[in-house]
């Protein structure tokens, strides 16, 4: 059986963050199966979390030779993947978009014949150029004028396999959120469909041990259990805090519970806490209240001891920036100077060359 503080500190292991390690980017983000990425420059936050000596242009640069791409996969968002990722688990997670989409308002206004005609137009219409979502409903509904344009538009998303290409995502630059055939994209490259046993497998490897519901809320896929049952000797069966059954890779490191546990501020939406169903393993039972970063700001929580213990703001101030530290419990003292130490790093990313204040907020 697993104690809280013995699968807290196996999980930052297998996320990368108990000590930052020296591995390529493209190799970190293969392991993690993908960056989450709804916000387009939270990727890089995640890979200075967990590399040493991270170089934000490394991954840029990986995005524009196009063996990285930003495309929606888990839970119907877009992640930032290798490409062979992204062709590879697509078809896998299709079935999820097509019902998160048919689940929507959108969804419900089209169906059938005209649902199958909007998407085979669409897919033509971005295979020929990168499109953003008012531009193709605009185009959509002058072929299809008897239906909503934005319903349209917004199931090309949920659809047609596509990427949001370069510049968007670029580190130091911006781009509009446009939609490309990921055909177009990689240049009719192709991958074989990956099976669910292997996504299995994958997910623990960067996020076990973990129940059959942290693997379902991490994917969206549902009827894993029979996956993980007929998955014999590639995993093991661990007991968690709570005395509910975990799987595991038989592998995968658990590390001394005693491991210390460095401070971390991760960006918007970091795999390590939306990668599972309960999040007791890395979020601190304690009312988090999320900041607003403003015009060019930032956001995210802060891993103390191994635990999300506050929440933060980088905002920019005249020619300053001023990053705040909500705490949502009191940060001990013995952990001050490295939070510190870790806000000062976050800054010379994010804010370079630029004064700065850190401000700490709320109980304690």
């Amino acid at each position: 059986m697993l104690t809280g503080r013995a699968l807290n500190r196996a999980t930052l292991h297998r996320q990368l963050l108990l000590e930052r390690v020296r591995m390529p980017a493209y190799d970190a983000a293969r392991h993690l199966v993908g960056l989450q990425a709804q916000v387009p420059l939270v990727p890089y936050i995640s890979l200075w979390n967990r590399l040493d000596g991270f170089d934000p242009a490394e991954l840029s640069g990986l995005m524009v030779d196009r063996s990285v791409v930003r495309t929606p996969l888990m839970r119907t968002t877009i992640h930032t993947v290798t490409a062979a990722d992204a062709l590879a688990m697509r078809p896998l997670m299709q079935p999820v978009l097509t019902r998160t989409f048919a689940g929507t308002s959108f969804g419900q206004q089209l169906r059938g014949d005209d649902l199958a005609k909007v998407v085979a137009t669409a897919r033509e219409l971005i295979s020929e150029q990168p499109l953003g979502r008012a531009e193709l409903g605009r185009l959509l509904h002058e072929r299809y004028g008897h239906l909503d344009a934005d319903s349209m538009a917004l199931a090309v998303s949920y659809l047609v396999p596509a990427v949001q290409p370069t510049p968007r995502g670029e580190w130091g630059r911006s781009g509009r959120p446009a939609w490309l055939a990921v055909e177009a994209w990689l240049d009719g490259r192709a991958e074989p469909a990956m099976t669910p046993d292997d996504l299995v497998v994958r997910y623990l490897t960067a996020f076990g041990p973990a129940s059959v519901k942290d693997i379902q809320a991490w994917c969206g896929l549902t009827r894993l259990r029979e996956v993980v049952d007929r998955l014999g000797d590639r995993i093991r069966r661990l007991s968690g805090p709570d005395g509910r059954e975990l799987v595991d890779v038989p592998d995968g490191p658990l590390p001394d519970p005693e491991t210390p546990a460095p401070p971390r501020f991760f960006g918007e939406y970091d795999n390590a806490i939306l990668g599972y169903a309960d999040r007791a393993r890395i979020v601190a039972d304690a009312p988090h209240q999320p900041l607003q970063g403003g015009t060019g700001g930032y956001v995210g929580s802060l891993l103390v001891d191994g635990l999300v213990s506050a929440m933060w703001a980088l905002r920019r101030a005249g020619d300053s920036s001023v990053l705040e530290i909500r705490q949502s419990v009191p940060l001990p003292k013995a952990h001050r100077s490295a939070v510190l130490a870790e806000a000062a790093g976050l800054l010379e990313l994010l804010a370079p060359g630029r004064g700065y204040d850190v401000q700490v907020t709320g109980p304690g």
